[in-house]
């Protein structure tokens, strides 16, 4: 497991269940929305300005996951991805980073072959049981409730150099 920051090369998170609280709110005209917490993104930012890429895995096709990672800056986004592990691959191998300097955030079963093969991985307070077995770190916040955000901390509190160290 990554004991500092500069271990940490790629981090990488899914996104209903982890940066939203899983639920999908629908309006009277059939549009959904998803809400997301902004620590989390503020976390986000703060690991990309620390100089760890950072990427977006989910299963999900929505343009909302598009415009959330825009406004974050997340130029590493994938929808639809059924297989998430092959498609972590290619995109190690595209960045040039190992699987053992990658962090990764889930909470539900899909997330469970990336989790078993990277650096360090992180399940959220809710996450299915499997997946909580599975990680190396168990967050004590919510999926949408800061839980990404505490990941972020754990990594950059690695370092004490990095902000929000002790």
């Amino acid at each position: 497991m990554p004991k500092s920051r500069d271990e940490v090369k790629l981090f990488v998170t899914d996104v209903d269940g982890t940066l939203t609280d899983g639920g999908i709110y629908y309006t009277a005209q059939g549009e959904y929305m998803k809400r997301f917490n902004i620590r989390d993104g503020m976390g986000l930012s703060l690991l990309r300005q620390s100089g760890v890429d950072v990427a977006i895995m989910t299963g999900e096709e929505t343009e909302i996951v598009l415009r959330r990672a825009e406004k974050l800056q997340i130029s590493h986004v994938f929808l639809g991805v059924k297989e998430k592990l092959p498609e972590l691959r290619k995109l190690c191998q595209r960045l040039d980073v190992s699987l053992k300097h990658v962090a990764y955030v889930g909470d539900d079963v899909n997330d469970l072959e990336p989790m078993k093969e990277v650096g360090v991985s992180f399940a959220v307070a809710d996450a299915d049981s499997r997946v909580l077995e599975a990680a190396s770190v168990r967050l004590s916040k919510r999926g949408g409730e800061g839980a990404v955000r505490e990941a972020v901390e754990w990594i950059l509190n690695r370092n004490e150099r990095a902000p929000f160290s002790k």
